[in-house]
């Protein structure tokens, strides 16, 4: 390493030790007299839904480039990061092009049955518990030149992704997997605020980096930046910026229906990225390709989708031969469509890894995705998103069959330890928080 070079990075790496040592208060008051918003950006910048094929493959590739210098994947032959996420239509990615070529992106995960990829290691009871909409904000990446810039592609990127979300994505919540090193920007600039104390050390979807979970709840954001930011020239005041400032440059999407997602993916656009540039598909567990022809349960994309196992409905059935057991827990179950006008009240009394039996007093809508709430214990709530898959009657009481999606954790703890426990005073400290 040259001197200079050497010296450099001497020089930063005191400053950062020097900095940590400051109060949490100081700190997050230096970040947010950094801010360097600017409510005109040039006109070269515009901000869309990235829907083309160059716009998501340049998304890519900036994405893959940005995790590998991280060190937060190993490189890819197709120079791209991909995941299954991206695939599903509940997602949408966001783009910032400058002349033309995409310079910032970031993706918005809503909830499917493939759930989030944080919710495998973050408990989000917490946030659930507050009710509304959540998306997850993942695949960030900023082009190298425009990185020292002050944030002149970052804070317009983040300022399409709320506008987006309170508009358009029907979202109150936004969840976060960030690390360590980066929590505090979000911290004291949009004052997320951290799901657990704890820093999860190896996080298997950033290539074992550690990482922070966090969540902003945008109906008390305004409230709360107005607060924070009274008093600050325009340019550092993130309040008149999101909540005030209308940019130019974001094209907002045109619907023709009043819908809260902007799927782009055909059926040639995900054999591109899915099949023939990358291998995602082809990687995924037998259970997460039954999954895959659930969500896109049309003949268009069932020539693309992974194979599966089995044939017909033989190979979606496997994702319900698991190990049940017997509990009795309360749950609700709606929907936000006309399927079902009010929560229809239901008792669990079977469950297993990925699905669970019920007793229940009026037929269920079939091939429909609902959002289940049920009450594992005092203190302990899964909300899942579940689809009937069979009703039988047994001694005149009439059950139903759910698979889930993706289960979130508190499901995932709650049938590990019923899981783990191999006699009948195991079996009890496991499910002693039932009710």
């Amino acid at each position: 390493m040259p001197v200079i070079a050497k010296l450099r990075f001497l020089v930063k790496q005191t400053a950062r030790k020097l900095f940590s040592m400051l109060p949490q208060k100081r700190r997050h008051d230096v970040y947010r007299s950094l801010v360097d918003c600017n409510s005109d950006p040039n006109k070269r910048l515009v901000l869309k839904i990235a829907e083309s094929k160059e716009e998501l493959e340049a998304c890519f590739k900036l994405l893959h480039d940005a995790y590998v210098s991280s060190g937060f994947m190993t490189p890819d032959p197709s120079g791209m990061r991909v995941t299954i996420y991206h695939a599903l239509p509940s997602t949408t990615t966001l783009c910032a092009k400058y002349d033309d070529q995409v310079v910032g992106t970031l993706s918005l995960i809503r909830e499917s049955a493939i759930g989030f990829p944080l919710q495998r290691i973050f408990d989000l009871t917490g946030v659930r518990e507050k009710e509304g909409q959540i998306a997850e904000v993942s695949a960030l990446a900023v082009h190298p030149r425009f990185r020292r810039t002050g944030g002149t592609i970052l804070f317009p990127l983040m300022k399409f992704m709320y506008e987006y979300c309170t508009t358009f994505f029907d979202t109150r919540h936004l969840v976060i997997a960030v690390n360590p090193r980066h929590i505090e920007m979000y911290e004291s600039l949009l004052f997320f605020k951290r799901l657990t104390a704890n820093v999860v050390e190896n996080y298997d979807f950033v290539n074992g980096a550690p990482a922070v979970g966090a969540a902003l709840d945008l109906k008390f954001a305004p409230e709360i930046l107005r607060k924070a930011y009274a008093g600050k020239a325009p340019n550092r005041n993130l309040y008149h910026y999101f909540i005030e400032t209308k940019l130019a440059n974001i094209q907002i999407p045109h619907r023709r229906f009043f819908t809260t997602n902007d799927p782009v993916l055909t059926p040639d656009l995900i054999d591109y990225f899915f099949n023939k540039k990358t291998s995602v598909f082809a990687e995924l567990s037998d259970r997460k390709k039954a999954l895959l022809h659930l969500i896109y349960d049309l003949p268009e994309y069932r020539k693309i989708l992974p194979a599966l196992p089995d044939k017909g409905e033989g190979a979606v059935q496997q994702i319900r031969q698991h190990r049940r057991f017997s509990v009795k827990c309360p749950a609700k179950l709606a929907n936000s469509t006309a399927f079902i006008d009010k929560p229809i009240a239901v008792e669990v009394n079977e469950v297993s890894r990925y699905g669970f039996r019920a007793r229940v007093a009026q037929q269920i809508p079939a091939d429909v995705w609902l959002n289940a709430t049920v009450q594992l214990g005092l203190n302990e709530v899964s909300r899942l998103t579940v689809q009937a898959v069979q009703e039988t009657d047994v001694d005149n009481q009439h059950y139903c069959g759910f698979r889930i999606g993706e289960p979130d954790l508190v499901w995932r703890k709650f049938v590990t330890a019923l899981y783990e426990g191999h006699t009948h005073t195991d079996l009890d400290q496991a499910t002693r928080f039932l009710p």
